[in-house]
């Protein structure tokens, strides 16, 4: 019994390390999420995620694929946000939304997110707080900075290219 249960460990040991993208809600409010991320074939936006008020949820598992991503959240009790000026497609009830353009058209939200540059590292947390002289009612912010920049080409939110038409 012994040997089994030391095999156990050595194997639990021998595991690779978790890597995840992840957000922790550090708030005494409940807050819902959403996600946008770059993959091979577009752009993908999911949501919602709903937190309690002081905890984390694993919002995409394994080895992040793509350096930036992007986040949306709403504090449900105090209706505060934290958002940026990277425009993605949401709806209210839970959704999993290929690419960016024309959100009003095909019927969702257009949405503004804030950038997450995680460095190409293979995992990232982000923890989202309130600020410290916040008061009720006014925008909640992240501790991750949001670029004041316009976003690059290729990025959700980009200005098209000048060859395309604006219909």
């Amino acid at each position: 019994m012994c040997g089994g249960l030391l095999l156990t460990v050595a194997t639990l040991s021998a595991a690779p390390a978790k890597a995840d993208f992840r957000l922790c809600n550090n708030t005494s409010n409940r807050i819902g999420i959403a996600v946008g991320y770059k993959e091979n074939d577009g752009w993908t936006t999911e949501g919602w995620w709903n937190l309690a008020a002081r905890s984390c949820e694993t919002v995409l598992r394994g080895l992040l694929g793509a350096r930036f991503y992007y986040i949306y959240a709403v504090d449900y009790d105090r209706g505060g946000e934290w958002s940026g000026q990277a425009f993605m497609c949401t709806r209210e009830k839970e959704f999993t939304i290929r690419g960016t353009e024309d959100c009003l058209a095909r019927g969702y939200d257009r949405t503004g997110f804030f950038e997450v540059d995680t460095g190409d590292q293979p995992s990232w947390t982000v923890q989202l707080t309130e600020s410290a002289d916040q008061v009720p009612m006014q925008p909640l912010q992240s501790r991750v900075p949001m670029l004041q920049t316009p976003p690059a080409a290729g990025r959700p939110g980009a200005p098209p290219s000048p060859s395309r038409s604006r219909n």
